[in-house]
């Protein structure tokens, strides 16, 4: 028994009583091709069950319309929110995107870039700040865009679409300090972008008056289990906060929990505040102060980016800031 056979390009031109090009025009590029002949050859596409060669089509155009996003790991993270946005906007543009795991330490990182650009890929979009000074040579040595987000370096590869986190961390001081907070504990993960606003804060903290806060670092990902050793070892501390900042939402909600457990209430003695603004953070009870990055704004810059470059538009800036802002709840 024969296989069933693809249906052709010139068949779905027929049909739609165009030229083969302007299919394939519509294809590549839809804003090409005028409102009523576009519907004519949607039609024609869905009766036949036409499928693009995807391939061929980056050949001809030099564009994949293949984004590869690069996230250190998936479970319980600080990106997830930001990545599904991302996806959601970069798809309602026509792009693809292959979403790839580098590990929380970046093991597969090397492995991961050379596997998007063996496929050819439009962009690499990385989550953070990467340090290794090779990987980022390697990155600016491709045709690729590359664009680094939730992070503004002071020497992107490409185009960076982030925020301060050293910003963050004023940012956070100003606020808790407006609340009336005094003695604040730091429960950091042991990464560039926690670090960065740890010490931001630190600075603001200190330099309008404050004594040095109480820190404890813990490893990347952050999870729920280190909120709940965090406040138990906090009664090892010689002045009892009244505030603890946590490096993400998932830290912040095992510590509201333990500390409900334990019988201290939240806000009332003791306040809590994450980071990510995690869905988690509307749910909990309290409801959880955070750190809101809009990562819609991200895609959609990036996809601005894109555009620009496949037009070959003069570049737009190297480093884009889409700011964050603090969503007050009830924990703080």
């Amino acid at each position: 028994m024969a296989l069933p056979r693809a249906p052709r390009l010139d068949e779905v031109a027929r049909l739609a009583g165009v030229s083969a090009a302007t299919v394939s025009r519509y294809l590549n590029n839809p804003g090409m091709v005028a409102a009523a002949t576009a519907r004519r050859i949607q039609q024609a596409v869905e009766e036949t069950g036409y499928l693009p060669n995807l391939n061929a089509g980056a050949l001809a155009s030099s564009r994949s319309r293949l984004i590869a996003v690069l996230v250190p790991e998936i479970a319980q993270s600080i990106f997830n929110d930001t990545v599904e946005a991302m996806i959601e906007e970069l798809a309602a543009d026509g792009s693809s995107v292959m979403l790839a795991l580098t590990g929380a330490d970046n093991r597969l990182l090397d492995q991961q870039i050379n596997a998007a650009l063996s496929r050819r890929v439009d962009a690499i979009i990385l989550t953070g700040i990467l340090t290794d000074a090779d990987a980022r040579r390697r990155l600016r040595e491709q045709p690729a865009t590359v664009i680094e987000t939730w992070a503004l370096p002071d020497d992107p590869i490409d185009v960076a679409i982030g925020f301060s986190h050293r910003a963050v961390g004023h940012e956070i001081a100003q606020f808790l300090r407006s609340r009336g907070y005094r003695q604040p504990h730091l429960v950091v993960p042991r990464s560039p972008r926690a670090q960065e606003r740890a010490s931001g804060f630190i600075e603001r903290w200190t330099t309008e008056g404050g004594s040095a806060p109480s820190q404890i670092d813990v490893p990347v990902p952050s999870h729920f289990g280190q909120g709940r050793l965090a406040f138990r070892g906090m009664a090892d501390l010689a002045t009892p906060p009244d505030v603890v900042v946590c490096g993400s939402d998932w830290i912040a909600q095992g510590l509201i929990v333990e500390a409900q457990c334990a019988g201290v209430r939240v806000p009332d003695q003791l306040a809590v505040i994450g980071f990510g603004n995690l869905r988690l953070a509307g749910d909990m009870r309290p409801t959880i102060t955070s750190v809101d990055i809009d990562g819609r704004h991200i895609a959609r810059e990036a996809i601005r980016v894109l555009k620009a470059r496949a037009a070959g538009d003069p570049p737009r800036p190297a480093a884009i800031d889409v700011h964050f802002r603090v969503i007050a709840r009830e924990s703080a």
